[in-house]
């Protein structure tokens, strides 16, 4: 059956499943209430292979198929939407576009700690006034001929894992006298500051940051792939990262549904659970439809990319249907809670704040609307 997962995959679920129960449940709320990046579970996740599943093993990787990567996502995505987009930006922003369109000299420097968990990449795409308008770029760099270095000035807005201590290294997309180029920036080059982390409604353990990029001089050999071609590359690499985002958004759904109907199952009210009033039973029998959709949606897209069938309408379609699923599943889930629904002790309070972005990130609810209209053969 198409997008059906193996005995594999599930074997691998329930590994995943046991390690995010253990090493990152627990914590959640705190990471979630300090802010805090917890880097020694990055770490672990790195040593549980995570990081590194779709890349080769020449690099360390474990040469897997995108659906391993998905089934990972969404599993840590059940339980932590901060980690969970760690995880999914770790490899599809910062790892892969070197491992699609860098040299080999700059995959053997870059890849394999990124695989092994050990370096976090970025990707710098999104500026102030650029947000989906990604091609109207202002960040320039320029070929300095006297020092043979590129010369970068310019800014960029919520980027992930860009501040953390194992940040390694940024591309950063920059418009140059060939059109929008890509580079390769080193955390800690000169001119390259960090901005201090975002104050964000949601995402609190995930590490999100301005950069500002000032006569930031870099070696002629950090250019990633060829000159101009920055912009159709980055569009490839968003095409994966929304299989992956919807995966995340699938996490979470998932987990307000299995907590809205455990608590319709235990909540009294009127001298029965709730669970036995169709205003309850109606809205979750619905939600149970949704989820399996965007399931089904999300691990169609990441069969057809593993099978080499195109997947850019398949990827926005699940992105699409995927995060909206997950917005409605912590209102759902919020509302059946009632005033237990509005404490942040209440895991479905975290999951609500996070869930927002999910429509926002790596390409908008109108962005895919866009896509899939463009791919039915509309004009726009």
């Amino acid at each position: 059956m198409l997008g059906e997962l193996s005995e594999e995959h599930e074997a691998f679920r329930a590994v995943v499943r046991d390690f995010a129960a253990s090493e990152i449940e627990p914590h959640a709320a705190a990471w979630d209430r300090d802010h805090h990046f917890p880097v020694d579970t990055v770490l672990a996740m790195g040593d549980l292979g995570l990081f590194g599943l779709i890349f080769p093993e020449e690099y360390g990787g474990a040469g897997a198929d995108f659906t391993s990567l998905c089934v990972a996502i969404e599993e840590i995505g059940r339980v932590d939407q901060s980690m969970g987009i760690t995880l999914s930006a770790g490899v599809g922003l910062g790892a892969n576009p070197i491992h699609h369109f860098g040299s080999d000299e700059q995959k053997q420097r870059w890849l394999p700690e990124m695989i092994t968990g050990r370096a976090l990449g970025a990707f710098g795409l999104t500026e102030p006034d650029g947000g989906s308008d990604a091609g109207a770029t202002k960040t320039k760099a320029r070929l300095d001929e006297t020092t043979g270095k590129w010369v970068i000035d310019g800014n960029k807005s919520f980027i992930t894992n860009s501040g953390t201590a194992i940040t390694s290294v940024i591309t950063v997309t920059a418009r140059t006298d060939s059109g929008i180029s890509c580079f390769l920036v080193p955390s800690g080059t000169p001119g390259l500051t960090v901005e201090p982390a975002y104050h964000k409604l949601g995402w609190h353990a995930s590490d999100t940051h301005g950069l500002s990029l000032n006569d930031c001089r870099i070696d002629t050999d950090q250019l990633l792939g060829t000159p101009g071609d920055g912009f159709r590359n980055f569009l490839q690499i968003l095409d994966d990262g929304r299989i992956a985002i919807s995966a995340l958004a699938l996490g979470c759904a998932r987990a307000c549904l299995d907590a809205a109907v455990d608590y319709a199952n235990e909540r009294t009210a009127f001298g029965s659970t709730i669970s036995r009033y169709q205003g309850v039973s109606f809205q979750l029998a619905d939600l149970a439809v949704a989820v399996e959709n965007a399931r089904n949606l999300t691990y169609k897209a990441a069969w057809l990319k593993d099978n080499g069938r195109p997947f850019k309408q398949a990827a926005a379609m699940a992105k699409l249907y995927s995060t909206e699923t997950a917005v409605d599943a912590t209102r759902i889930a919020t509302q059946i809670f009632g005033g237990a629904g509005f404490i942040e002790e209440t895991p479905i309070v975290r999951f609500y704040r996070d869930a927002k972005v999910l429509e926002i990130g790596e390409g908008t609810s109108e962005i895919q609307r866009m896509v899939i209209a463009r791919c039915l053969g509309l004009a726009l």
